[in-house]
């Protein structure tokens, strides 16, 4: 039974793919001689707006093509070379902000400079306001209806009853 359906699908499988083929060759037909009796006759008709032609020419006299000019070469490259720097490990105990770069360079100034003001004394600077608590302090004491309605029906329970829900297993 189990080889007789396999062999059924096999050939259906077989079957379907020479369909398949058969019908991909119809399309080529198609695409390379179509059928030119099937064309519609609106195809043929010129265009015409507000009854002037398209079909018109007009002549162009010549133009010129300007031609981009090429680009320059040069005999000569130039060679060059970059100086040599030695340099050397820095071995000291200065700390970082009393490095080289902070100290005064040869032929500098010296500007002087003003010193900076301190803070000003605002208006009523030395009245005081009392703040409120934190939120996170206080208690939430507030209630919706769904609480309220949960609290009749769980009413709290007493140590008594606690205790003996726990014991209940034992």
């Amino acid at each position: 039974m189990g080889r007789l359906l396999t062999i059924s699908v096999l050939l259906l499988a077989a079957g379907s793919c020479l369909r398949a083929q058969d019908q991909e060759q119809k399309l080529v037909d198609r695409l390379l001689r179509p059928d030119m009796t099937l064309q519609s006759s609106e195809q043929k008709k010129k265009f015409s707006a507000d009854g002037t032609s398209i079909n018109k020419k007009a002549n162009v006299g010549a133009f010129y093509v300007e031609k981009k000019p090429k680009a320059k070469t040069f005999s000569k490259q130039g060679e060059f070379s970059t100086r040599q720097f030695n340099s050397q490990p820095f071995h000291g105990n200065r700390s970082v902000f009393g490095n080289s770069s902070q100290q005064a360079v040869g032929n500098s100034r010296a500007y002087p400079t003003q010193p900076a003001h301190g803070p000003r004394n605002v208006p009523q600077s030395d009245k005081k306001v009392a703040g409120r608590a934190y939120a996170e302090n206080r208690p939430f004491l507030d209630q919706g209806k769904s609480q309220k309605s949960l609290n009749r029906q769980n009413a709290p329970l007493t140590i008594d009853q606690v205790r003996e829900l726990l014991n209940k297993n034992k």
